[in-house]
């Protein structure tokens, strides 16, 4: 089964300056933090965010793909030619995600959802 591209990311030197850019540029609603503005999805899109980065780390910009198994996409990449970025972090309320770079260096990362709360 093809996986989606679920979420989308910028990393920025200067976060605060690109936010303003892309709000004035396509008209998007951005919230959050210093840290991390949420792009909200739109009608025919998906969301995404812009972020702050940290420690000398160059800006980018990658997109999300949604897996069942992180470890187990991972290791799939690492068969295939790549290599693991950022092994599986969690996201407080929305689930996991991890990084890895394709066989070009292109920074890819995986998204693993939180089991929906039964109520």
């Amino acid at each position: 089964m093809a996986r989606p591209v679920v979420h989308w990311e910028i990393g920025a030197r200067d976060a605060a300056v690109l936010r303003l850019f892309y709000a004035e540029l396509f008209d998007w609603e951005i919230t959050g933090d210093a840290d991390y503005g949420l792009v909200s999805p739109t009608a025919g899109g998906i969301g995404g965010g812009i972020l702050q980065t940290q420690g000398g780390v160059p800006p980018y910009v990658t997109i999300y793909v949604a897996v069942d198994d992180l470890e187990g996409a991972l290791e799939r990449a690492a068969a295939l030619g790549g290599r693991t970025v950022m092994a599986p972090m969690p996201i407080p309320g929305v689930g996991a995600f991890a990084m890895f770079a394709d066989p070009e260096g292109n920074a890819i990362g995986l998204m693993k959802e939180a089991p929906a709360a039964s109520g």
